[in-house]
């Protein structure tokens, strides 16, 4: 489980969020929709442990992150939207460097392996990979000490119509008995994963529910009418 409790991040003069709540359901795949530059990421890293608060609170299966933020770390995996990888290793020494890391058993990588189909790329160094196949492997990273919490950054960036069915099998296979936050800008990832959305503008929270309570309440089409109709005016 995720919660924020009037989350603000500030970084010098600029506030990025202002007093964000959210509450993410374990067995719940939650989305956060914005603009590029509405505060998606800010939540996201502050949600895995890599910054913190200027006020309010970001708890973890009720874990504070500011107070005990390795802990967090250790049971949030981040797939980021530009992961940062060693791009000489090999996808095999990248893995296992990871595994290592989070004293992996040689089972949990094997199954890591298999569910993010990284047999055919094993041997493959990570700066030779199409977008789809380093996408698979930065899902194993985030998945290698079996998180309970799974955060994932814009996780279509960049990939084609196929690679995006193959993520989407994926996500979805990972969400019984773990908390999933998506953050994206596109609503067909919504539509086709999302149990609740909250929507941000300008760093604040506009509204949410589920994707059709929301077209409901602001009387819309659709979700990204209901979107557009949310954003525009802030």
């Amino acid at each position: 489980m995720i919660e924020l409790v009037g989350f603000s991040k500030s970084y010098k003069a600029k506030n990025a969020v202002s007093n964000f709540d959210m509450v993410c359901a374990e067995n719940e795949i939650t989305g956060l929709i914005g603009l590029n530059g509405a505060g998606k990421t800010t939540i996201l890293k502050a949600v895995c442990a890599r910054h913190f608060a200027s006020s309010g609170n970001v708890f973890v299966d009720g874990v504070d992150c500011a107070l005990e933020p390795e802990r967090v770390r250790r049971t949030t995996g981040f797939v980021q939207e530009k992961a940062d990888f060693p791009g000489d290793f090999k996808v095999s020494e990248f893995i296992r460097m990871r595994a290592e890391i989070f004293s992996a058993s040689n089972d949990s990588v094997a199954s890591i392996v298999k569910k993010c189909d990284l047999e055919e790329i094993w041997d493959e160094r990570i700066k030779n990979l199409s977008k789809g196949q380093q996408e698979r492997v930065n899902f194993a990273q985030a998945l290698v000490n079996e998180p309970s919490v799974l955060v994932l950054d814009e996780p279509a960036s960049g990939l084609d119509p196929s690679q995006i069915v193959r993520m989407r099998k994926l996500v979805k296979s990972l969400k019984g008995g773990r908390t999933i936050l998506l953050s994206t800008h596109l609503m067909q990832e919504v539509d086709a994963l999302c149990d609740k959305v909250y929507i941000i503008s300008a760093g604040r929270r506009v509204e949410f529910g589920t994707p059709s309570e929301i077209v409901a309440r602001t009387k819309s089409k659709n979700l990204e009418d209901a979107f557009f109709k949310l954003t525009s005016s802030n």
